[in-house]
């Protein structure tokens, strides 16, 4: 079924696409207007008004969203017209079947990677256990322990690394795809570890992998999905992140009694690996990747062009070349063209650091950092032993209540689905870490002197996160993927990355040591202070993007 929303015409008011202001009167002017959809050329609005076909127009039509109503102004007096455009655009109309599969083939590398973090809650358990392991090394130290836990994301922390130099070159289609090698591979490795070495270089390679998806996926939604659900399809891919630390909670609640669950538990994630390897081999390159390479003149200009038009026209189901796409290709051309004419066409290493870019990493970098040292990683990677600790002295019980921990995520996860392109970005933040900041202050009244009442840690857990599940979870990696210019998307995505592993690695392996030194109690203390300071951050820095196309971000708010 076709989607189309219809939205009422805004009020009769100019803006100057250079400065957003209304022109000043002028005297002895009389102002002549045309205005009309461009999808329907007759249609006309006529009162005090005269066309002029002699006026160019000035089109910022964002790629992949339905085009905007245009506008033109002549002064009688003999002065030169300015161009003007409306902020008001008319939404894509699209096919949610043709929508489906670009969405669900990068999503899956979401899936992977929440996977990891579910598994491992019941594979730590497992590994230590004398009875279960089927190992002789089982008895690890906690520094094995904890590099065991946080290689996956010592991997990511390489791979987001390895691909901020090569993002570009490479292409969202192409990254995912090594993604998905790199997941098979460091789950076979892993499941068939003979010794704590050989899983430590499996744990590494998946590591890499969730760098490589981490990255590539939500570039290649936000870049191919119709604006007005970006938000929508980035959050259910966050929905995917959680729907894999359940699977992951499910199947060591499964394993938990099984001798060498552990390797069960993670060579599970291989079939869907290929499947995910299979799926982005099927689908074609992003449409912007490839007009940003045109642009960039890393080959032939006309080539680029012709396989964009064909990318897009795959991507929502239309006949190969049709109209509607090539239209639309031929428009975020101008708007490409027009906005690096008077800058290199491929930024440099550093430019990620500089102007428009520079606030583009403060905001989403500190998002993803902020996400992680308000003890994301703690709570997730640790739920079985926190829960231990709570009451839960049987593995086994720890880890079905890990399960229905998991299922709270993802009803939270939904709520955010449903209402982030309706809400928008800042509430849902500004009401999701207030919660945080108070459910880690629960926590550490639990462990000061709550400690006879299991219940308020178990609480707190629930609250953790149910409000990180409609806030930092989804949010964080849906203002990532869109805050960025074109230009340098492909390197800050990959900074913001590395930001993100970078901290949920320390934090992560750090826990266990800080939790010995400082207490318990005073390390959700900690983060919660520092979940106040996130909240800080998001009232002052953090822009509202609802409802803007990509180039309308990188134009409005970045500049």
């Amino acid at each position: 079924m076709a989607y189309s929303a219809i939205t009422s015409p805004p009020p009769l008011r100019f803006h100057s696409p250079f400065h957003h202001q209304p022109p000043k009167p002028r005297p002895h002017s009389l102002v002549f207007c045309s205005f009309g959809d461009q999808k329907n050329p007759t249609s006309k609005t006529s009162c005090l008004f005269k066309p002029n076909k002699n006026i160019p127009f000035f089109s910022h039509q964002p790629l992949l969203s339905a085009p905007k109503l245009r506008f033109n102004v002549q002064y009688s007096a003999g002065e030169e017209a300015e161009p003007l455009v409306t902020d008001a655009t008319n939404q894509e109309d699209f096919s949610w079947s043709s929508v489906i599969l670009p969405f669900f083939f990068p999503a899956l590398g979401g899936l992977l990677f929440g996977y990891d973090i579910g598994a491992t809650s019941g594979a730590t358990l497992s590994l230590q256990s004398a009875e279960l392991s089927g190992i002789s090394w089982f008895n690890l130290s906690a520094v094995q322990l904890g590099l065991v836990v946080s290689g996956s994301l010592y991997g990511a922390l390489l791979g987001s690394l390895l691909v901020y130099p090569i993002a570009d070159f490479l292409g969202r289609r192409r990254e995912l795809i090594a993604a998905a090698l790199l997941y098979v591979f460091g789950g076979l490795v892993t499941g068939y570890a003979p010794g704590l070495n050989v899983l430590l270089l499996g744990r590494l390679l998946y590591g890499l992998g969730i760098g490589l998806a981490m990255h590539g996926a939500p570039l290649y939604i936000a870049e191919t999905c119709p604006s007005q659900i970006r938000g929508t399809l980035i959050s259910l891919k966050e929905l995917f992140i959680v729907l894999g630390i359940l699977m992951g909670f499910l199947v060591g609640s499964i394993q938990i009694n099984a001798v060498g669950g552990w390797r069960y538990m993670y060579g599970f994630g291989v079939p869907i690996s290929l499947l995910m390897g299979l799926g982005m081999w099927s689908l074609p390159p992003s449409p912007r990747w490839l007009l940003l390479r045109a642009v960039q003149g890393k080959g032939s200009f006309q080539e680029y062009k012709e396989r964009a038009i064909s990318a897009l026209s795959k991507l929502r189901g239309r006949p190969p070349g049709d109209k509607v796409s090539e239209k639309q290709i031929e428009e975020a051309l101008v708007s490409l063209k027009s906005a690096y004419k008077e800058e290199e066409t491929e930024g440099s290493f550093l430019e990620v650091f500089q102007g428009p870019s520079l606030k583009a990493f403060i905001i989403g970098g500190g998002l993803v950092l902020f996400q992680q040292i308000t003890g994301q990683p703690s709570v997730l990677y640790y739920a079985g032993p926190i829960l231990q600790s709570a009451g839960f002295s049987a593995a086994a019980d720890a880890t079905r209540v890990s399960v229905v921990i998991g299922l709270f995520k993802l009803a939270m996860t939904w709520i955010a689905v449903l209402k982030v392109d309706d809400l928008g970005r800042r509430p849902l933040l500004i009401g999701g870490v207030s919660g945080i900041a108070l459910s880690l202050f629960l926590l550490s009244a639990y462990y000061k002197f709550l400690g006879g009442f299991p219940l308020v840690a178990v609480a707190a857990l629930l609250l953790y996160v149910g409000c990180y599940q409609i806030s930092f979870g989804p949010i964080s990696w849906l203002m990532v993927s869109e805050i960025f210019p074109l230009r340098t998307r492909g390197r800050g995505i990959s900074l913001a990355v590395l930001t993100n592993f970078g901290s949920n690695a320390i934090v992560t392996f750090a826990f266990s040591p800080l939790k010995e030194l400082l207490g318990a109690e005073n390390l959700f203390l900690l983060f919660g202070a520092i979940a106040l300071l996130s909240l800080l951050f998001v009232v002052v820095i953090v822009p509202e993007t609802k409802g803007l196309s990509l180039e309308e971000i990188e134009s409005k708010i970045l500049k």
